[in-house]
């Protein structure tokens, strides 16, 4: 017999098992052999900071629905593109990891917190952490890579991210045990975030 929160559980272990990879696999950065699109590909994937914050911001622009839906995850992987080329030709930016953490702990508990804000502030919000991203990206670039087809392939990764977050968001949001599920995996993301930050700051 289906039980009213079955499908807030399916929901909470797909949600897991997006996390799983990315929470047991450190950035990839130039270890890896492939210096073109895969190795672009999977930097977002496997950099659980990345990771985290990639889904958070699909899911975030879920929970708002409308045209948010796509211009929030659109925002972020525009400026992005503007940070890798940032990171790529080494211009200065401080606090990268801190700002990187910083933004998974504030996007989940923007999804804790489930807040309705106007759509042109979440794009701020979104942009401004993509630059510290997108700038991670591209200061790590394998010198092996060739710089267009390795940016293709973070920016597919961080689209695919984005549309997993979106996805798990969307069915969410049908249900009333799902809604609560996000909120309690958004706390937990932040959670997260907030060890990211006191490592990156040298504290944890």
């Amino acid at each position: 017999m289906t039980t009213p929160f079955r499908p807030a559980r399916q929901y909470l272990h797909a949600l897991v098992l997006l996390l799983a990879p990315g929470l047991a696999l450190a950035h990839e950065g130039a270890s890896l052999p492939y210096g073109s699109f895969l190795g672009g590909l999977l930097h977002p994937v496997l950099g659980p900071d990345h990771f985290l914050a990639m889904v958070s911001v699909g899911i975030l622009s879920a929970q708002m629905g409308g045209r948010a839906i796509w211009t929030v995850p659109a925002t972020f992987v525009a400026v992005m593109a503007l940070g890798g080329l940032a990171g790529w030709l080494g211009l200065p930016l401080t606090s990268i990891e801190a700002g990187i953490a910083f933004s998974v702990l504030a996007l989940g508990a923007a999804i804790a917190a489930e807040r309705r804000i106007p759509v042109v502030l979440a794009m701020v919000f979104v942009g401004t952490f993509a630059i510290f991203h997108g700038y991670a990206h591209g200061a790590e670039m394998p010198e092996v890579a060739t710089p267009v087809t390795y940016a293709l392939g973070f920016i597919s990764g961080t689209a695919g991210l984005h549309l997993a977050g979106v996805v798990i968001g969307d069915i969410s949001q049908h249900y009333a045990t799902g809604k609560v599920v996000l909120r309690a995996a958004g706390g937990l993301i932040a959670a997260v975030g907030a060890y990211f930050l006191l490592a990156a700051t040298g504290i944890a």
